[in-house]
Order: structure tokens, then sequence, then C-alpha cells
């Protein structure tokens, strides 16, 4: 694959289409990625309809292949948190709402989420508020053919306030989430750099460079 031939990453979130860039150039892995809006085709949101992670990231990753005409990489990434029965799990991005879309910002989504999780936690100890970052990747090709999946997580624990929320480089639920093993900062407080070498997408994306190189279309740079 050459820079003629990009690969879409089907999603609207410009942190994650960075992130994936960094993490896939401090790896020394030259794949090109574009955004959908640079395809330039009008595309239609698939309804995320999995229960899972991993099926999610098929639902978009197929149907964006084939709005676009391109490779397409998608991922669907969350929080599971143990005192929650793994809530919010797939509908980590709209939990406030159940899941449902309602028109707020992203930043609102994500206040409005936080105090959610903050609010169901109250009265759990520290040593109860286990938690991870789930990333799951899909890769499709033109056709929509899935031909490629990883898996990344990241663990730590949600935070008691006043420590949290804390940290301005992040998004989501990153203000929360206290790093294991030394849970002394969130993610929000890592650099992007610390963030990438450690996080769910991080872990998730490397494994999918990997998979990418062995098909055949790029080679690393270095490493």
């Amino acid at each position: 694959m050459t820079s003629a031939h990009p690969i879409v990453l089907a999603t609207g979130n410009p942190h994650k289409l960075d992130e994936l860039r960094a993490i896939f150039a401090a790896a020394g892995y030259s794949i090109p990625l574009i955004s959908l809006s640079e395809t330039g085709v009008a595309v239609t949101e698939p309804d995320e309809t999995g229960t899972t992670f991993a099926e999610n990231a098929a639902i978009k990753a197929v149907q964006y292949a084939k709005q676009t005409d391109h490779f397409c990489l998608a991922d669907d990434s969350g929080l599971e948190i143990d005192a929650l029965d793994g809530r919010p799990g797939v509908i980590s991005s709209h939990y406030s709402t159940d899941g449902r879309e309602t028109g707020l910002t992203r930043p609102q989504r994500d206040e409005a989420n936080n105090a959610r999780v903050l609010r169901e936690l109250a009265g759990v100890t520290d040593q109860q508020r286990a938690a991870r970052f789930v990333c799951c990747m899909c890769l499709a090709d033109r056709s929509g053919e899935v031909i490629a999946r990883s898996r990344g997580t990241f663990e730590g624990r949600i935070g008691l306030p006043p420590r949290v929320p804390a940290g301005g480089n992040g998004f989501g639920y990153d203000p929360l989430f206290l790093v294991a093993p030394q849970f002394e900062l969130t993610s929000s407080e890592l650099s992007g750099e610390e963030k990438n070498r450690v996080s769910h997408r991080g872990a998730a994306a490397l494994a999918m460079a990997k998979r990418i190189a062995a098909l055949g279309w790029v080679s690393p740079s270095q490493g």
C-alpha cells in the first residue's frame, strides 16, 4: 500500500486520528491515515448495534469501507468498571443518556458521563473502583470484508473526588482514571507520548500496525 491508497479512520473524533497517527509514527510504521471528511464522500453513520466493542468496530469498518470505497480502520473503545458490572461499556460515549444521542457537544457529553460515573460510585472505596479502558480495532477492505482485528486494554481505577477529575491532556473519562499500578496520575495527567505507550488504544494500534505490515502493504521504518 502506498500513500495513493490511504486507510480511512472511521471516526469523527479528531483526538483519535491524532493519537493513532502519533502511535503509528512512534512505533516506526508509515501508515497513511485520512479522516472520513478527507474522502470527500458524504457518509451515513451506521447504527452501532453490537453488544461488544469488537462487534461495533466491525460494523463501522465494514459500512464505511463500502461507502467510501477505501480500506477502512475502525475502533470501538470505552470504559469498564468492575463495581458497575462492566458499565459504561459499549455506551461509554453516551452513558449519561443510556446510549441515546441527544445533541450534546462532546465536552458536554464528557462532563455528564463523568458526573454519572462518580455519582454511581459514591461510597465505593478505592480498592473497589478497579476499571479498564478497552479498545478493539477492525480493518475492512473496499468490499467490506474484515481482514484484521486487534484489542488492547489499559488498567487502572476511578479516583475519588476531590482528587479527580484532574488533568488537561485527555478527553472522555481520562480525568477520572488513575493509571495502574501506581495510581498516582490520571490518564489526563500523562503526556501524549506517555499515554500512547501504555494506553488501550496504543496497544491495539501497535498490534494492528503489525497486522497491516504482515499483509505486505507497509514496512516498519525502524525496529
